[in-house]
């Protein structure tokens, strides 16, 4: 589960979480994958760092969270699209990549923290 901590109110953003640990998983990512509906793929890197993404053979808009070490939002991309790359302007520790429009939805903003594991 994942959950949006807005100041003193907890939301649950996603029900289902796939967490991507090692190089492997996170090199596929959603690469052919189904449309995600209420749920979060969560990168989980060793340190901080640059975090490029990119697009390849995933065929739907994602909207994508970059957290720093107290999993605190740094980066925020909305509605990315397929076959495209992004370069993000801020170091990351995890990368969360959500359904488009969960940002919008749930007013998801920088420096808002978030809750799983």
């Amino acid at each position: 589960m994942l959950i949006l901590k807005k100041s003193i109110k907890k939301i649950q953003i996603a029900k289902k979480v796939v967490l991507r640990r090692n190089t492997f998983s996170q090199g596929i990512g959603l690469m052919f994958h189904k449309k995600i509906v209420d749920e979060a793929h969560i990168f989980i890197f060793d340190k901080e760092r640059n975090i490029p993404v990119t697009m390849f053979f995933v065929f739907f808009p994602i909207d994508i969270l970059f957290l720093d070490k107290n999993k605190k939002v740094v980066e925020l991309k909305e509605n990315f699209k397929p076959f495209t790359n992004y370069y993000p302007k801020n170091i990351a520790k995890y990368l969360i990549e959500l359904p488009a429009g969960t940002i919008k939805k749930y007013k998801i903003a920088i420096n808002d923290k978030l809750i799983f594991l």
